[in-house]
């Protein structure tokens, strides 16, 4: 029979009392708008996260609706100050000695609006609109999804350093995707998009005829390749 090891068992028992305290913490708040006044500074850093996010979608849509670049600029922009706050909150946590198992779980769920949900609606926007390319993207949200669950499951598990600070990612971490952003306003820019010239390399018809249901943009294996390495096991990435 195999036994856990002791350090495991000690790092179980921390987040089990971390829990505990965020449950007593919000148990014992009564009376109107007790979830908001529980909220920490880091915390409403994490939400403009989410914020900007939720204004890259909407912008995104309204593309869509009015033809208008300045929209698709503002869709393609958004992420990226979403990042700037996903760095801050972290640093506004350290400064203020003060974190909590509600901005971790915050932490997660902007991610996923802004990292996830949003570059995945402008590979859209963009021109990648065929059944498999959602598909590609479906399937590219749904393992940043997977991706922030295991971190938040298994963050007690990783090795730290001195710092108490986790030594790596496993898996690619979801913030990368702003590389997939910064290729998308990269064709926006030389007008390489849906409208216009078209996405680069085209597409291939994998089954039925072209138009149909099994026509696919080869640049949506980009963003399948990316889900794979998001939540990869043996991947590893050092953390800066």
């Amino acid at each position: 029979m195999s036994q856990r090891k002791p350090s495991t068992v000690m790092n179980s028992h921390v987040v089990d009392d971390k829990k505990a305290d965020a449950l007593h913490q919000y148990q014992d708040s009564d009376g109107h708008f007790s979830l908001v006044r529980n909220f920490r500074l880091a915390d409403l850093v994490t939400i403009m996260n989410g914020v900007c996010g939720s204004f890259s979608i909407f912008s995104s849509a309204r593309y869509l609706v009015s033809n208008d670049p300045d929209y698709l600029w503002m869709a393609l922009w958004c992420p990226l100050a979403g990042l700037m706050f996903d760095f801050m909150d972290g640093k506004v946590a350290r400064w203020r000695k003060s974190s909590s198992m509600l901005g971790q779980e915050l932490d997660s769920l902007a991610d996923l609006i802004s990292f996830g949900v949003a570059p995945a609606l402008l590979a859209f926007v963009v021109g990648l609109r065929t059944y498999l390319d959602t598909v590609m993207l479906t399937g590219f949200i749904c393992c940043g999804l997977a991706r922030l669950a295991r971190f938040n499951a298994t963050v007690a598990l990783v090795p730290k350093d001195t710092a108490g600070k986790a030594k790596y990612f496993e898996g690619l971490p979801i913030p990368s995707s702003l590389v997939l952003v910064g290729t998308l306003a990269y064709w926006a820019k030389h007008g390489w998009i849906a409208g216009q010239q078209g996405i680069p390399l085209g597409t291939i018809t994998l089954w039925g005829d072209e138009g149909g249901r099994g026509e696919l943009h080869v640049v949506s294996v980009v963003f399948g390749a990316w889900a794979a390495a998001m939540v990869s096991k043996t991947l590893r990435v050092p953390k800066i």
